[in-house]
Protein backbone atom coordinates (compact mmCIF):
# COMPACT_ATOMS: atom_id res chain seq x y z
CA UNK A 1 0.00 0.00 0.00
CA UNK A 2 1.86 3.42 -0.86
CA UNK A 3 1.76 6.36 0.50
CA UNK A 4 1.23 9.25 -2.17
CA UNK A 5 2.01 12.83 -2.40
CA UNK A 6 4.72 13.15 0.26
CA UNK A 7 4.65 16.53 0.30
CA UNK A 8 9.83 27.61 7.16
CA UNK A 9 10.72 32.12 7.93
CA UNK A 10 7.52 33.32 9.84
CA UNK A 11 7.74 33.82 13.38
CA UNK A 12 7.03 30.48 15.40
CA UNK A 13 3.19 31.47 16.28
CA UNK A 14 2.39 32.24 13.03
CA UNK A 15 3.64 29.23 11.35
CA UNK A 16 2.55 27.06 13.77
CA UNK A 17 -0.96 28.39 12.96
CA UNK A 18 -0.12 28.08 8.88
CA UNK A 19 0.47 24.04 9.45
CA UNK A 20 -2.71 23.25 11.47
CA UNK A 21 -5.07 25.01 8.60
CA UNK A 22 -3.02 23.11 6.08
CA UNK A 23 -3.77 19.79 7.31
CA UNK A 24 -6.93 20.66 8.38
CA UNK A 25 -7.70 21.77 4.19
CA UNK A 26 -5.76 18.52 3.12
CA UNK A 27 -8.00 16.17 5.28
CA UNK A 28 -11.42 17.84 5.30
CA UNK A 29 -11.05 19.70 1.72
CA UNK A 30 -10.90 18.54 -1.65
CA UNK A 31 -8.60 15.49 -2.54
CA UNK A 32 -6.88 14.10 -5.68
CA UNK A 33 -9.24 12.31 -7.26
CA UNK A 34 -10.12 8.77 -5.98
CA UNK A 35 -7.77 9.40 -3.76
CA UNK A 36 -8.50 7.15 -0.59
CA UNK A 37 -9.69 9.19 2.66
CA UNK A 38 -7.46 7.03 4.77
CA UNK A 39 -4.60 7.10 2.83
CA UNK A 40 -5.13 10.88 2.35
CA UNK A 41 -5.42 11.20 5.96
CA UNK A 42 -2.48 9.44 6.90
CA UNK A 43 -0.39 11.09 4.29
CA UNK A 44 -1.66 14.43 5.56
CA UNK A 45 -0.69 13.46 9.36
CA UNK A 46 2.20 12.11 7.99
CA UNK A 47 3.17 15.82 6.54
CA UNK A 48 1.87 17.16 9.84
CA UNK A 49 4.38 15.68 11.65
CA UNK A 50 7.23 15.73 9.48
CA UNK A 51 6.21 19.86 9.44
CA UNK A 52 5.94 19.98 13.18
CA UNK A 53 9.23 18.19 13.90
CA UNK A 54 10.91 20.44 12.03
CA UNK A 55 9.16 23.63 13.69
CA UNK A 56 10.22 21.84 17.09
CA UNK A 57 13.76 21.56 16.39
CA UNK A 58 13.59 25.22 15.72
CA UNK A 59 11.63 26.19 18.51
CA UNK A 60 14.23 24.27 20.64
CA UNK A 61 16.87 26.45 19.50
CA UNK A 62 14.93 29.67 20.35
CA UNK A 63 14.28 28.05 23.65
CA UNK A 64 17.81 27.41 24.08
CA UNK A 65 18.51 31.24 22.83
CA UNK A 66 15.98 32.50 25.59
CA UNK A 67 17.48 30.28 28.20
CA UNK A 68 20.60 31.71 27.81
CA UNK A 69 19.82 35.88 28.08
CA UNK A 70 17.69 34.91 31.53
CA UNK A 71 20.54 33.21 32.53
CA UNK A 72 23.13 36.40 31.80
CA UNK A 73 20.04 38.54 33.29
CA UNK A 74 19.91 36.81 36.42
CA UNK A 75 23.65 36.99 36.61
CA UNK A 76 23.38 40.67 36.33
CA UNK A 77 20.46 41.55 38.66
CA UNK A 78 22.45 39.35 41.02
CA UNK A 79 25.15 41.40 40.53
CA UNK A 80 23.13 44.59 40.93
CA UNK A 81 21.52 43.45 43.72
CA UNK A 82 24.72 42.55 45.38
CA UNK A 83 25.98 46.23 44.86
CA UNK A 84 22.61 47.55 46.12
CA UNK A 85 23.21 45.64 49.54
CA UNK A 86 26.46 46.96 49.83
CA UNK A 87 25.43 50.72 49.60
CA UNK A 88 22.81 50.38 51.43
CA UNK A 89 24.84 48.75 54.48
CA UNK A 90 27.46 52.20 53.51
CA UNK A 91 23.97 53.87 53.71
CA UNK A 92 22.89 52.60 57.23
CA UNK A 93 26.47 52.71 58.42
CA UNK A 94 26.62 56.67 57.43
CA UNK A 95 23.40 57.69 58.58
CA UNK A 96 24.66 56.15 61.99
CA UNK A 97 27.80 58.15 61.88
CA UNK A 98 25.60 61.25 60.69
CA UNK A 99 23.15 60.13 64.02
CA UNK A 100 26.34 59.69 66.42
CA UNK A 101 28.45 62.88 65.31
CA UNK A 102 24.94 64.57 65.55
CA UNK A 103 24.98 63.41 69.62
CA UNK A 104 28.42 64.58 69.25
CA UNK A 105 27.62 68.05 68.53
CA UNK A 106 24.80 68.31 70.42
CA UNK A 107 27.00 67.53 73.11
CA UNK A 108 29.43 70.10 72.12
CA UNK A 109 26.73 72.71 71.64
CA UNK A 110 25.91 71.88 75.59
CA UNK A 111 29.20 72.16 76.57
CA UNK A 112 29.51 75.86 74.92
CA UNK A 113 26.30 77.06 75.98
CA UNK A 114 27.59 76.79 79.55
CA UNK A 115 30.51 78.73 78.53
CA UNK A 116 28.32 81.44 77.08
CA UNK A 117 26.17 81.45 80.29
CA UNK A 118 29.31 82.37 82.31
CA UNK A 119 30.21 84.43 79.72
CA UNK A 120 27.18 86.36 80.06
CA UNK A 121 27.23 86.48 83.27
CA UNK A 122 30.70 88.26 83.60
CA UNK A 123 29.65 90.46 80.86
CA UNK A 124 26.75 92.09 83.08
CA UNK A 125 29.47 93.90 85.25
CA UNK A 126 30.99 97.17 83.95
CA UNK A 127 34.50 97.57 83.12
CA UNK A 128 35.43 99.17 86.44
CA UNK A 129 33.58 96.25 88.50
CA UNK A 130 35.45 94.00 86.86
CA UNK A 131 38.28 95.75 87.63
CA UNK A 132 37.34 96.29 91.00
CA UNK A 133 37.04 92.85 91.36
CA UNK A 134 39.99 91.99 90.00
CA UNK A 135 42.99 90.94 92.95
CA UNK A 136 45.07 92.95 90.46
CA UNK A 137 45.64 93.95 86.60
CA UNK A 138 46.88 90.52 85.66
CA UNK A 139 43.48 88.56 86.51
CA UNK A 140 41.81 91.08 84.58
CA UNK A 141 43.71 90.67 81.56
CA UNK A 142 43.53 87.13 82.04
CA UNK A 143 39.99 87.28 82.19
CA UNK A 144 39.85 88.99 78.81
CA UNK A 145 42.21 86.59 77.42
CA UNK A 146 39.82 83.74 78.45
CA UNK A 147 36.33 85.29 77.64
CA UNK A 148 38.38 85.73 73.73
CA UNK A 149 39.57 82.37 73.69
CA UNK A 150 35.84 81.25 74.37
CA UNK A 151 34.18 83.32 71.74
CA UNK A 152 37.19 82.04 69.37
CA UNK A 153 36.63 78.82 70.30
CA UNK A 154 32.80 78.84 70.04
CA UNK A 155 33.13 80.02 66.36
CA UNK A 156 36.08 77.59 65.25
CA UNK A 157 33.51 74.89 66.59
CA UNK A 158 30.56 76.12 64.75
CA UNK A 159 32.74 76.11 61.69
CA UNK A 160 33.60 72.72 62.07
CA UNK A 161 29.68 71.60 62.95
CA UNK A 162 28.91 73.49 59.41
CA UNK A 163 31.51 71.32 57.75
CA UNK A 164 31.10 67.89 59.36
CA UNK A 165 27.41 68.52 58.38
CA UNK A 166 27.94 69.32 54.97
CA UNK A 167 30.41 66.64 54.00
CA UNK A 168 28.32 64.60 55.51
CA UNK A 169 24.72 64.95 53.70
CA UNK A 170 27.11 65.03 50.43
CA UNK A 171 27.84 61.51 51.33
CA UNK A 172 24.64 60.30 51.97
CA UNK A 173 23.30 61.79 48.86
CA UNK A 174 25.59 60.48 46.83
CA UNK A 175 24.80 56.88 48.25
CA UNK A 176 21.22 57.65 47.79
CA UNK A 177 21.51 58.82 44.18
CA UNK A 178 23.47 55.23 43.92
CA UNK A 179 20.96 53.37 45.47
CA UNK A 180 18.32 54.83 43.88
CA UNK A 181 20.48 54.25 40.37
CA UNK A 182 20.96 50.98 41.22
CA UNK A 183 16.88 50.25 42.00
CA UNK A 184 16.39 51.41 38.59
CA UNK A 185 19.05 49.31 36.79
CA UNK A 186 17.39 45.96 38.70
CA UNK A 187 13.83 47.03 38.23
CA UNK A 188 14.89 47.31 34.13
CA UNK A 189 16.69 43.54 34.22
CA UNK A 190 14.17 42.42 36.39
CA UNK A 191 11.16 43.42 34.02
CA UNK A 192 13.49 42.10 30.86
CA UNK A 193 14.70 38.92 32.84
CA UNK A 194 10.30 38.62 32.87
CA UNK A 195 9.51 39.47 29.49
CA UNK A 196 12.11 36.17 28.48
CA UNK A 197 10.41 34.10 30.81
CA UNK A 198 7.51 35.16 29.36
CA UNK A 199 8.79 34.43 25.60
CA UNK A 200 10.17 30.85 27.07
CA UNK A 201 6.84 30.03 28.79
CA UNK A 202 4.95 30.82 25.26
CA UNK A 203 8.11 28.84 23.28
CA UNK A 204 7.13 25.97 25.56
CA UNK A 205 4.10 26.25 25.58
CA UNK A 206 4.27 25.73 21.53
CA UNK A 207 6.60 22.79 21.88
CA UNK A 208 4.23 20.83 24.01
CA UNK A 209 1.15 21.61 22.01
CA UNK A 210 3.26 19.88 18.54
CA UNK A 211 4.40 17.54 20.48
CA UNK A 212 0.99 16.63 21.70
CA UNK A 213 0.00 17.04 18.10
CA UNK A 214 2.84 14.16 16.69
CA UNK A 215 1.47 11.93 19.26
CA UNK A 216 -2.11 12.31 18.39
CA UNK A 217 -1.37 11.83 14.77
CA UNK A 218 0.93 8.98 15.48
CA UNK A 219 -1.79 7.31 17.07
CA UNK A 220 -3.79 8.05 14.56
CA UNK A 221 -1.39 6.51 11.90
CA UNK A 222 -0.70 3.66 14.28
CA UNK A 223 -4.76 2.96 14.48
CA UNK A 224 -4.62 3.22 10.36
CA UNK A 225 -2.29 0.98 10.06
CA UNK A 226 -3.44 -1.22 12.53
CA UNK A 227 -6.76 -1.54 10.66
CA UNK A 228 -4.73 -2.51 7.45
CA UNK A 229 -2.48 -5.29 9.06
CA UNK A 230 -5.96 -7.09 10.76
CA UNK A 231 -7.37 -6.84 7.25
CA UNK A 232 -4.07 -8.19 5.46
CA UNK A 233 -4.11 -11.11 7.92
CA UNK A 234 -5.75 -13.68 6.11
CA UNK A 235 -2.73 -12.87 3.19
CA UNK A 236 0.20 -13.30 5.79
CA UNK A 237 -0.92 -17.02 7.13
CA UNK A 238 0.32 -20.18 5.59
CA UNK A 239 3.18 -18.57 3.57
CA UNK A 240 7.04 -18.20 3.08
CA UNK A 241 8.98 -14.69 4.15
CA UNK A 242 12.19 -13.65 3.27
CA UNK A 243 13.81 -10.52 3.00
CA UNK A 244 15.12 -8.58 0.21
CA UNK A 245 18.97 -9.39 -0.82
CA UNK A 246 21.24 -9.14 -3.65
CA UNK A 247 20.57 -7.05 -7.02
CA UNK A 248 17.35 -8.60 -7.10
CA UNK A 249 14.99 -9.57 -4.23
CA UNK A 250 12.07 -11.60 -4.11
CA UNK A 251 10.11 -12.49 -7.03
CA UNK A 252 12.43 -10.35 -8.92
CA UNK A 253 11.79 -7.32 -7.37
CA UNK A 254 14.71 -4.82 -8.71
CA UNK A 255 17.09 -4.60 -6.30
CA UNK A 256 17.61 -0.63 -6.72
CA UNK A 257 13.95 -0.42 -5.39
CA UNK A 258 13.98 -3.25 -2.54
CA UNK A 259 17.30 -2.76 -0.98
CA UNK A 260 16.34 1.26 -0.51
CA UNK A 261 14.57 2.35 2.71
CA UNK A 262 10.42 1.74 2.37
CA UNK A 263 8.72 4.57 0.80
CA UNK A 264 12.06 6.49 -0.12
CA UNK A 265 12.10 5.83 -4.33
CA UNK A 266 9.15 6.78 -6.60
CA UNK A 267 8.96 3.53 -9.22
CA UNK A 268 7.99 3.89 -13.11
CA UNK A 269 4.92 3.81 -12.43
CA UNK A 270 4.41 6.78 -9.58
CA UNK A 271 3.87 4.05 -6.80
CA UNK A 272 6.57 4.46 -3.47
CA UNK A 273 9.26 1.64 -3.33
CA UNK A 274 8.80 -1.97 -1.27
CA UNK A 275 4.81 -1.07 -1.44
CA UNK A 276 1.94 -3.93 -2.97
CA UNK A 277 1.27 -1.72 -5.66
CA UNK A 278 4.92 -1.32 -6.83
CA UNK A 279 5.95 -4.77 -7.21
CA UNK A 280 2.43 -5.75 -8.71
CA UNK A 281 2.55 -2.38 -11.44
CA UNK A 282 6.46 -4.02 -11.76
CA UNK A 283 4.93 -7.87 -12.16
CA UNK A 284 2.70 -6.39 -15.03
CA UNK A 285 5.47 -4.75 -16.83
CA UNK A 286 7.81 -7.76 -16.47
CA UNK A 287 5.57 -9.99 -18.36
CA UNK A 288 5.49 -7.62 -21.09
CA UNK A 289 1.85 -5.96 -20.88
CA UNK A 290 1.04 -2.96 -20.16
CA UNK A 291 1.00 -1.26 -17.06
CA UNK A 292 -0.58 2.55 -16.90
CA UNK A 293 0.60 5.16 -14.31
CA UNK A 294 -1.15 5.32 -11.58
CA UNK A 295 0.89 7.09 -9.31
CA UNK A 296 -1.03 9.55 -6.88
CA UNK A 297 -4.13 7.65 -6.98
CA UNK A 298 -2.25 4.15 -6.70
CA UNK A 299 -3.75 2.33 -3.26
CA UNK A 300 -4.76 -1.04 -4.17
CA UNK A 301 -8.63 -0.84 -2.83
CA UNK A 302 -8.20 2.14 -5.94
CA UNK A 303 -6.93 -0.30 -8.46
CA UNK A 304 -10.47 -2.37 -9.44
CA UNK A 305 -12.25 1.41 -10.47
CA UNK A 306 -9.07 2.81 -11.80
CA UNK A 307 -9.04 -0.52 -14.32
CA UNK A 308 -12.54 -0.06 -14.54
CA UNK A 309 -11.76 3.31 -16.08
CA UNK A 310 -9.18 2.33 -17.99
CA UNK A 311 -11.26 -0.74 -20.12
CA UNK A 312 -8.86 -3.04 -18.45
CA UNK A 313 -11.40 -6.21 -17.59
CA UNK A 314 -11.99 -7.74 -14.45
CA UNK A 315 -13.61 -10.51 -12.36
CA UNK A 316 -15.37 -10.34 -8.65
CA UNK A 317 -15.03 -13.38 -6.04
CA UNK A 318 -13.52 -15.70 -8.65
CA UNK A 319 -12.07 -16.33 -12.32
CA UNK A 320 -8.44 -15.75 -11.47
CA UNK A 321 -5.89 -15.90 -13.97
CA UNK A 322 -2.24 -16.53 -13.87
CA UNK A 323 -0.64 -13.07 -13.90
CA UNK A 324 -3.45 -11.40 -12.65
CA UNK A 325 -3.32 -8.86 -10.01
CA UNK A 326 -6.02 -10.19 -6.83
CA UNK A 327 -6.87 -6.63 -4.89
CA UNK A 328 -8.10 -6.91 -1.64
CA UNK A 329 -10.26 -3.57 -0.55
CA UNK A 330 -10.55 -4.34 3.13
CA UNK A 331 -8.59 -2.15 5.37
CA UNK A 332 -7.46 1.62 5.04
CA UNK A 333 -5.42 0.54 1.82
CA UNK A 334 -6.73 -2.37 0.74
CA UNK A 335 -3.88 -5.10 -0.75
CA UNK A 336 -2.55 -6.14 -4.00
CA UNK A 337 -0.93 -9.24 -4.62
CA UNK A 338 0.44 -10.97 -7.66
CA UNK A 339 -1.38 -14.28 -8.95
CA UNK A 340 1.37 -16.77 -9.82
CA UNK A 341 -0.93 -19.97 -10.21
CA UNK A 342 -4.45 -20.91 -9.45
CA UNK A 343 -5.42 -24.33 -8.13
CA UNK A 344 -9.62 -24.39 -8.22
CA UNK A 345 -10.91 -21.81 -6.13
CA UNK A 346 -7.96 -21.22 -4.64
CA UNK A 347 -4.73 -18.83 -5.43
CA UNK A 348 -1.18 -19.25 -5.05
CA UNK A 349 0.14 -15.20 -4.80
CA UNK A 350 3.50 -13.53 -4.28
CA UNK A 351 3.18 -9.94 -2.51
CA UNK A 352 5.44 -6.95 -0.82
CA UNK A 353 4.26 -5.43 2.45
CA UNK A 354 1.54 -7.63 3.64
CA UNK A 355 2.77 -7.44 7.24
CA UNK A 356 3.21 -3.34 7.05
CA UNK A 357 6.89 -3.88 6.87
CA UNK A 358 8.10 -3.69 3.32
CA UNK A 359 9.06 -7.48 2.07
CA UNK A 360 8.66 -10.33 0.37
CA UNK A 361 5.86 -12.85 0.96
CA UNK A 362 4.19 -15.82 -0.91
CA UNK A 363 0.94 -17.13 0.15
CA UNK A 364 -0.84 -20.47 -1.04
CA UNK A 365 -4.19 -21.58 -1.32
CA UNK A 366 -5.84 -18.42 -0.58
CA UNK A 367 -9.69 -18.06 -1.37
CA UNK A 368 -10.71 -16.23 -4.45
CA UNK A 369 -14.11 -15.05 -2.32
CA UNK A 370 -13.90 -11.55 -1.81
CA UNK A 371 -11.32 -10.47 -4.42
CA UNK A 372 -11.06 -9.15 -7.77
CA UNK A 373 -8.97 -9.87 -10.38
CA UNK A 374 -7.68 -7.61 -13.00
CA UNK A 375 -7.08 -9.07 -16.01
CA UNK A 376 -3.52 -6.98 -17.77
Amino acid sequence: MPKQNKNYQLNYAFRALLVIVAVATVIGGASVANADKYDDQINALSAQNATAAGVLNGLETQAGSYQAVISQLQKQIDSVRSQIAANQAQQAKLQQQITDDQKEIDQKKASLGSDIKTMYIDGQMTTIEELASSKNLSDYVDKEEYRTSVQNQLHDKIKEIAGLQAQLQSKKREIDQLVASEQSQNNQLTSDQNQQNQLLAFNQGQQNAYNAQIANNSSQIASLRKQQLAANARFIGGGSYAPGSGPACGGGYPGVWCNAPQDSIIDTWGMYNRECVSYTAFKVAQSGRYMPYWGGRGNANQWPGDAQAAGIPMSYGGGARPGDVAISTAGAFGHAMYVESVSGNTVNVSQYNAALDGRYSTRSGLSQAGLYFIHF
